[in-house]
């Protein structure tokens, strides 16, 4: 936090209420984080709000809960990752490297902002001219404003330099728990009044000894009914995890699909099913299920209440 304080002062830095608890006071300059009276709904709206890029140390279920706090928003910012876990997937950068990470990252040009004004006047909004430190030099104009990126520090890549980014799918989730309408739908389409998850969807028979009858439809059809363990429907992202140790294929994350996989099937003959990413995907608890409820899990976190017979 002190190189990033240091280096780009006109960086804000946004910490969760915990974090942010335990290390200011090691720290001399201000951070920010949510109030801890918000609730979780009013926290993440917050957070989408006023944050450009998160920044994540650890393994792959950091990334997972950094993804989390933005699971009602249409998008997520670009996730810086630092791999320190165990073992990585989705992880960039060693955190050795972070000087050169953050510095590609802000020197991208990407989202330029009010920065566009600058490269294009030589002046701040405020009307303020740009001062150089040391001689003019070809890029400057003669009050010391700056006509191109090679003056202003940190963004000396050009204007029409774009960052890196590599998009990731993620599924909207809909528990639907109306009468003779219980289901779990699930499609790569987002919509800001429902969850996002950014791996994948476990239903699960949980603690019950019998095995769970799911009634699968594919945009809107029947399907099959699986008699099994569970289901996962995962993103690209996500088929390296579960979905993987299930028997589940490996998805490269720029290819547009979801990947239906069966937790321990009774069957041979079901295997796992790769979607078209548009697929809405229906799971049903049927009715000749011995257990009344399974257990529904997005993204790692147990959801408070499962999916029942209907």
């Amino acid at each position: 936090m002190r190189h990033i304080h240091d280096t780009y002062p006109n960086t804000n830095i946004v910490l969760e209420p915990d974090a942010a608890d335990e290390l200011h006071q090691y720290i001399s300059f201000p951070v920010y984080a949510t109030a801890p009276t918000q609730d979780a709904v009013s926290s993440k709206a917050a957070l989408t709000q006023k944050v450009d890029l998160a920044a994540t140390f650890g393994g792959d279920g950091t990334i997972l809960r950094a993804s989390s706090l933005f699971s009602r928003a249409l998008s997520v910012p670009p996730i810086l990752s630092f791999s320190m876990g165990t073992l990585g997937f989705l992880g960039e950068w060693k955190f050795a490297e972070y000087k050169r990470a953050f510095r590609e990252v802000y020197m991208s040009g990407a989202g330029a902002g009010d920065r566009s004004q600058i490269l294009e006047t030589g002046s701040f909004p405020d009307g303020k001219d740009v001062q150089l430190d040391g001689p003019q030099d070809v890029g400057s104009t003669a009050t010391g404003g700056p006509v191109g990126w090679s003056s202003i520090r940190g963004k000396s890549l050009g204007k029409t330099r774009g960052a890196r980014v590599l998009l990731r799918h993620r599924l909207k989730v809909a528990v639907d728990m109306s009468e003779h309408k219980s289901g779990l739908h699930a499609t790569a389409a987002m919509d800001p009044s429902i969850i996002h998850a950014m791996n994948e969807i476990i239903i699960h028979r949980g603690a019950t000894p019998h095995l769970a009858h799911i009634a699968i439809f594919i945009g809107g059809r029947f399907l099959t009914e699986a008699v099994a363990d569970g289901m996962i429907i995962s993103t690209p992202t996500g088929s390296t995890a579960y979905s993987l140790s299930s028997g589940g294929s490996i998805i490269h994350p720029l290819v547009d699909s979801i990947c239906l996989t069966p937790i321990c099937p009774r069957s041979l003959s079901f295997r796992p099913l790769i979607l078209p990413a548009s697929t809405p995907v229906t799971l049903r608890l049927s009715e000749k299920n011995r257990g009344r409820e399974v257990d529904v899990s997005i993204d790692g976190m147990r959801q408070m209440e499962g999916l029942k017979v209907g």
